[in-house]
């Protein structure tokens, strides 16, 4: 019951949902999803505890670098399934819309300096 309770509050917020909607199309460095949500690092930092300690995503470092991904457990049973409607829900909203307008605009920019602009800038 605790493992569906997490997750229902981890899916309890908005930019939450919209990084999980982005992490969909594959997985995402971290400054990829600071600069797609407009959010300071340490605001999306916490968003990606809270979906990490829900096991909704998992991630990697490489060198400098942090990654998330969608976890395995998202493709099993329940967690699937409420994910999967909720997707297809999500899909139909401006906002996500939106968001994958510019996540493909995001990821045409090279790493070092979409995550140079991010940390020096902000």
């Amino acid at each position: 019951m605790r493992d569906i309770m997490d997750m229902l509050k981890a899916l309890a917020d908005e930019n939450r949902l919209r990084a999980l909607g982005a992490l969909q199309g594959g997985e995402l460095c971290v400054c990829q999803l600071i600069a797609l949500l407009d959010l300071a690092p340490s605001t999306v930092s916490k968003h990606l505890t809270i979906l990490r300690s829900a096991r909704l995503i998992d991630s990697r470092k490489s060198g400098r670098w942090m990654y998330y991904r969608l976890s395995k457990e998202f493709r099993l049973g329940s967690t699937r399934q409420v994910l999967e409607l909720l997707f297809k829900d999500m899909k139909k909203t401006d906002r996500i819309a939106k968001d994958q307008k510019r996540l493909k605009h995001i990821c045409n920019e090279g790493l070092e300096v979409l995550c140079r602009r991010i940390f020096c800038e902000k």
